[in-house]
């Protein structure tokens, strides 16, 4: 059949050109600030240059020293040549960056001031901590800390932590004022116990100053958006409270040696090989559970099946074949003797069931 000659071929349109975006993360803030020129109070202004700080330190390679303060360094030498947007980021990162790029924040907003009008929550005193709450599990594996501020616009600044395999803040949650009251429903249903407490303001902070400082020792680092884009919010109400680094509390080797008898007699294990597992345990506990030698819940039993052992600990046959019911009684012991409910001493055993599995395997992986 002959092709169709008469058919006038359509032209395709062409796609319209984009004009690329600003590359440089200074670049991109400062054309997004002007947005925040209608905010009316401090407290979203924060968090707007906190999720930018926030994201400048989430990116920042392991070399890369200080990603915090280079970014506002970046932004106070681009800020002349848009002196609207710059003035309002300016003003919005010196709430929040880090301690050492306050002074040049705040020497190049009284620049720009001379000829711009900064926005009226430029102004706003600083937030004052009015009460605090902290909520601990039954394992004193999540801790939960709530502090109370009063100001232009009261809040609540919520911090979630997490204790198996070091110290680490989980995620930080701006709520409305008076968290505390609603702490059985902010809880998900079916939970393990998390009691909540009043404490003071001051040593609460010094708790989230510790534990934000632990966490940005990790690597790689926390570059979830429930951390990241709250994290130098949250910096800036406790950089002040910093405690000096705690002192290690060691058990005693009468201390030590108590434990191992008592739980030989509680257990109504006395071989070679029970005594040999219940010195390893003690040596997990007191080198990697943060709360202490007894303070195992099920987050614990796995790190130590899945990972621990396999790559710390040589095994005899004999103390294979004994580890399940020796783990089990270990486990038993330790949270009775902390007056842990049955109820909540099971989940603990269970995950035995859960990551013993997978053990020979691991124990026999030469290169573990």
């Amino acid at each position: 059949m002959p092709k169709s000659r008469g058919r006038r071929k359509t032209a395709k349109p062409k796609a319209a050109r984009r004009t690329p975006g600003p590359s440089n993360p200074a670049d991109q803030l400062l054309a997004n600030a002007i947005r925040i020129g209608g905010f009316d109070n401090a407290l979203h202004a924060e968090i707007w240059a906190s999720t930018a700080l926030g994201k400048a330190w989430a990116k920042a390679g392991l070399g890369e020293k200080e990603p915090e303060h280079q970014l506002c360094t970046q932004v106070i030498d681009r800020a002349s040549a848009t002196p609207l947007h710059g003035s309002l980021a300016l003003a919005a990162l010196s709430r929040v960056a880090p301690a050492a790029a306050l002074t040049p924040l705040s020497d190049a907003i009284n620049v720009l001031a001379k000829n711009e009008l900064l926005p009226s929550w430029c102004s706003d005193t600083a937030w004052t901590p009015r009460t605090a709450w902290r909520a601990v599990d039954v394992y004193d594996s999540a801790r939960t800390l709530l502090i109370d501020y009063d100001g232009p616009l009261p809040h609540t600044v919520m911090v979630d932590l997490y204790q198996v395999g070091g110290l680490e803040v989980r995620a930080i949650t701006i709520l409305p004022p008076n968290a505390a009251e609603d702490w059985e429903e902010i809880r998900p249903p079916g939970e393990v116990p998390m009691p909540l407490a009043a404490a003071p303001a001051a040593e609460v902070l010094a708790e989230l100053a510790h534990a934000l400082r632990m966490t940005d020792m990790v690597w790689p680092r926390n570059d979830d958006e429930d951390f990241a884009d709250c994290r130098a919010l949250a910096w800036s109400r406790c950089r002040d409270y910093l405690p000096d680094w705690p002192e290690q509390s060691e058990l005693t080797e009468s201390h030590r040696s108590q434990l191992i008898a008592d739980f030989l007699a509680h257990s109504g294990r006395d071989d070679d090989s029970s005594r040999f597992l219940a010195e390893l345990l003690l040596d997990y506990g007191q080198g990697y559970i943060s709360a202490g030698p007894l303070h195992w819940s099920p987050d614990e039993v796995m790190v130590f099946l899945s990972d621990w052992l396999p790559r710390k600990a040589i095994l005899e046959p004999a103390d294979r074949a004994a580890l399940p019911q020796v783990l089990r009684a270990w486990l038993e012991f330790a949270l009775t003797r902390r007056g842990i409910d049955p109820e909540w001493i099971s989940p603990v055993i269970a995950a035995i069931d859960i990551w013993l599995p997978g053990l020979d395997d691991a124990i026999d992986d030469e290169t573990a």
